[in-house]
């Protein structure tokens, strides 16, 4: 009696994965690769993925995804915006995919927001590809600027009520964002009762440049605070920003913003209730 062997089944799959660590990964099954460049600055990558749709990735780091971004760029946006009594003047420092302006544009009282990125492929492939952020950029009251987000504030007379701080991970032309010499130029470009938001990473992954990005801050602003949120797609999954007052406590809103997925007031309020570990760390 003959035998048959059945062969095993191939599979074509494609995967896309950022190392969070040595020992730790993020991997995504991708329908279709749409674009891919190395810039002038960084390796671009834009992919289509079967359960977060479309992504962007800078040096091997998801940016952001069609499916979970506004977890982030809602509290980068929207919790200092809120904290602020007329916020007309907005000042976002990266962030060249567009969709935080996006949201800061949600707010009918910003007159102009500014957004300076070094890499202005990061804009052009956002509004080809990711047009859920990148159309952003269509609005009248945005004003991109791509240059040096170093060079700008050293020589700029503007004055801002909200500065947002969306870099990529802390090396290269990034690395000086997260130090006290930046935050003390920033202070002189900031109204007297400005309010200054960034990312400080995961307190599971991140630990040591998240304490020193709260610490350096703590070096030039009277008022700063921590608060924290969740987004899926980034390490850990647990996410925390730095938000630096001039004058008033950026944990009351003061104000609110329709057609948000994420954020509300009340939220808003209870970021900044810190679990006891994180505290203990920041403090």
């Amino acid at each position: 009696m003959s035998e048959y062997v059945t062969a095993p089944k191939r599979v074509n799959e494609l995967w896309l994965s950022e190392f969070s660590s040595d020992n730790l990964k993020l991997s995504m099954r991708v329908k279709n690769f749409l674009h891919s460049e190395k810039t002038e600055y960084q390796e671009l990558l834009i992919a289509d993925t079967y359960d977060y749709g479309r992504v962007l990735m800078l040096d091997g780091a998801y940016q952001l995804t069609e499916r979970d971004e506004f977890t982030y760029s809602e509290m980068m946006a929207h919790v200092p915006l809120c904290a602020h009594k007329n916020p007309e003047k907005v000042l976002i420092i990266g962030g060249g995919d567009g969709a935080i302006m996006r949201e800061v544009l949600k707010h009918d009282c910003v007159k102009k927001c500014t957004l300076i990125d070094i890499d202005k492929r990061v804009k052009e492939c956002s509004q080809k590809f990711l047009p859920f952020a990148g159309d952003s950029f269509n609005n009248p009251r945005a004003d991109f600027k791509c240059m040096d987000a170093m060079k700008f504030i050293k020589e700029t007379d503007e004055r801002f009520d909200v500065v947002i701080v969306d870099s990529t991970d802390p090396v290269d032309f990034a690395a000086g964002l997260f130090q006290s010499p930046f935050y003390a130029d920033v202070k002189k470009i900031m109204n007297d009762d400005a309010m200054l938001s960034e990312l400080t990473e995961s307190p599971f992954i991140d630990k040591k440049l998240m304490c020193q990005a709260i610490n350096e801050m703590r070096k030039i602003f009277p008022i700063v605070k921590m608060y924290w949120g969740v987004v899926p797609t980034y390490p850990s999954g647990m996410w925390t920003y730095g938000l630096s007052s001039m004058k008033d406590d950026p944990s009351v809103p003061v104000r609110d913003v329709k057609n948000t997925k994420w954020y509300t007031n009340e939220i808003h309020k209870n970021s900044f209730v810190l679990p006891p570990f994180l505290n203990e760390l920041i403090n």
